[in-house]
């Protein structure tokens, strides 16, 4: 699912916060709304992110 998607879903179910699971539907995690909306103004940023982009090790991941 990317990050668009996943910003419709969320604003359609009127929730702040999305569980990701597997194909397997194991839970993998969680995003925010704020998460999001908040890379979507990222110069990073492109239509084609993906979920599990956000949520893996890479650049896209939280840095706490």
């Amino acid at each position: 699912m990317t990050v668009e998607v996943a910003l419709a879903v969320m604003a359609g179910a009127r929730v702040d916060h999305l569980t990701v699971c597997d194909g397997d539907d194991q839970r993998t995690g969680s995003v925010s709304l704020i998460r999001l909306a908040g890379l979507r103004e990222s110069a990073a940023y492109t239509d084609r992110i993906r979920l599990r982009d956000v949520l893996g090790c890479g650049v896209l991941a939280p840095t706490h």
